[in-house]
């Protein structure tokens, strides 16, 4: 939801929610208890002090200031903040997520999947039971005849396994999986990145059957399709549920 200050900067109130829902008898049921939690974005620099008072009486310590960094360009123009706030938004909703996995891996052992990446949290990045479906690929970890190859790939067939490194997160190991025929589709149709933890030195000599094992358990997830969602091509059925689960409890 958006509004605007008297001089045209936005405000957006954010909702960001998480849950796990665990499968008993071939029902889901929500563990532990959802994270709902909802902030105000305002740029504080065009806000008059009578504005952003107001705000701050509405929202308390859950206002967030948006405001441009000193230098950023278009660091006025309605549109650059408001997309601001709303990544502000994903980036709130994945420290719900990152902060119930870690509460998962700090009391149960049982695979966990992942609606994205593992490596911004140390506790699930290292954690066996943890399982990472990235779905969009903004970075292709693969060049030359080794992307060719993960493009090329047909369905429930995978790539070898690399290691996705970064100074800000932790190490994984990562491959590609093709979880549809991509026939008569674009080359990313059907195609996901799962991480997991990196395997010790002792145990690395495995890991091609860890990735054979993770990769059929998602695959089995991919069914039911996740329809009638646009993404289904690369949807599960279980992170479907979560979200709808989701949208009922925050309207």
């Amino acid at each position: 939801m958006a509004g605007y200050l008297a001089g045209g900067a936005p405000i957006v109130v954010g909702r960001a929610a998480a849950v796990i829902r665990e499968r008993r008898n071939r029902r889901m049921h929500t563990w532990g208890a959802p994270l709902v939690e909802m902030r105000l974005y305002a740029p504080h620099g065009l806000a008059t002090p009578t504005e952003w008072d107001a705000l701050r009486q509405i929202a308390g310590h859950q206002l967030v200031d948006i405001s441009a960094r000193e230098g950023e360009i278009d660091g006025e123009h309605p549109l650059a903040l408001r997309d601001a706030a709303f990544h502000r938004v994903q980036a709130h909703r994945e420290a719900l997520e990152q902060r119930l996995a870690e509460r998962w891996c700090s009391t149960e052992h049982d695979r966990l999947f992942i609606d994205g990446g593992i490596s911004g949290s140390d506790t699930v990045a290292v954690s066996s039971c943890t399982v990472g479906v990235v779905k969009s690929h903004r970075t292709l970890y693969a060049e030359g005849v080794a992307l060719q190859t993960i493009l090329g790939l047909g369905r429930s067939e995978r790539s070898s396994v690399f290691e996705v490194t970064s100074p800000r997160r932790t190490t994984v190991a990562s491959w590609y999986l093709r979880l549809r025929d991509p026939m008569g589709r674009d080359p990313m149709w059907g195609l996901v990145r799962v991480e997991i933890a990196r395997p010790d030195p002792a145990e690395r000599h495995a890991i091609g059957d860890r990735a054979d094992e993770v990769s059929r358990w998602i695959l089995a997830e991919a069914s039911p399709l996740a329809l009638p969602d646009a993404r289904w091509d690369k949807m599960v059925y279980g992170i479907r549920d979560c979200e709808e689960f989701l949208r009922a409890v925050t309207q």
